[in-house]
């Protein structure tokens, strides 16, 4: 793949380090009002009205948590929306350094609220609830997809904020401009940073829609980084980079996660 195809293929082109303020600012308000609005679609009854219309059932809303107003479920469900957007709002303040066009930054900001929303519904949707028992009470919680989701989407996220925490804090020393970053996290898969939000992705999707929802939004994120993203980011460290690139890739040889890819 040659350059110019790579960066039509990135919404945010590399290297491009300019101020942006419109697109960040764009980016920031749309992600902080997603939590808002996946609480409207399941708490609200946006949700239910809209599952009933295609047919559907509405799992019970279960027992509230006293001052929440959701249960303990449902609890769960917007604090993952709720991280997934704030992840995202740090990562773009904090430690990425690209220019952030308004273009892209509604186009991240869309996918990332389409792939809540799918969440949330398929939460609610009897069919494929992760909450369903009788009540819908405490008794029932944590289930299973639950628990195995919501631990998958904790290490998951802590795995892509800290990796990129450690390249900022490398990057950002003068002694280190231009130098290729091949420690910390990265020392063990090269797109470590893919490989947590891969892994927080398909917990946030199993918690919500249960084991075949997960594995399916899993193995998407892993087909889309392993023949789009990671091609990309190779040829511009390539290029970037030189050998410095071509050694790190034969000391690691693991691209998403240790040992296994």
């Amino acid at each position: 793949m040659d350059k110019p195809q790579a960066k039509r293929s990135e919404l945010v082109s590399r290297g491009r380090k300019n101020a942006s303020p419109l697109g960040s600012s764009v980016l920031v308000g749309l992600r902080l009002l997603d939590p808002f609005f996946q609480h409207a679609i399941l708490v609200q009854g946006l949700g239910s009205s809209l599952i009933l219309a295609l047919g559907g059932r509405v799992i019970p809303q279960g027992t509230p948590i006293p001052n929440l107003g959701v249960s303990p479920h449902q609890l769960v469900i917007l604090l993952m929306a709720a991280g997934s957007s704030l992840k995202q709002i740090w990562w773009l303040l904090v430690v990425s350094q690209e220019e952030m066009p308004v273009g892209a930054a509604v186009a991240i900001s869309l996918l990332n609220t389409v792939l809540n929303l799918s969440n949330t519904l398929l939460f609610m949707w009897d069919a494929t609830s992760t909450a369903l028992s009788p009540a819908l009470s405490e008794s029932g919680f944590p289930s299973s997809p639950v628990l195995v989701g919501g631990t998958l989407y904790t290490v998951g996220i802590l795995i892509e904020a800290f990796s990129e925490l450690q390249r900022y804090r490398f990057k950002r020393d003068p002694d280190n401009k231009g130098k290729l970053y091949t420690g910390g996290l990265f020392s063990l898969a090269r797109h470590a940073n893919y490989g947590g939000y891969t892994l927080w992705r398909a917990g946030y999707a199993t918690a919500s829609g249960g084991w075949t929802y997960g594995a399916v939004i899993a193995g998407l994120f892993f087909y889309d980084f392993a023949s789009r993203a990671i091609p990309i980011l190779d040829d511009y460290c390539g290029s970037r980079y030189g050998s410095a690139w071509t050694e790190f890739k034969k000391r690691v040889p693991s691209k998403l996660f240790p040992g296994i890819y």
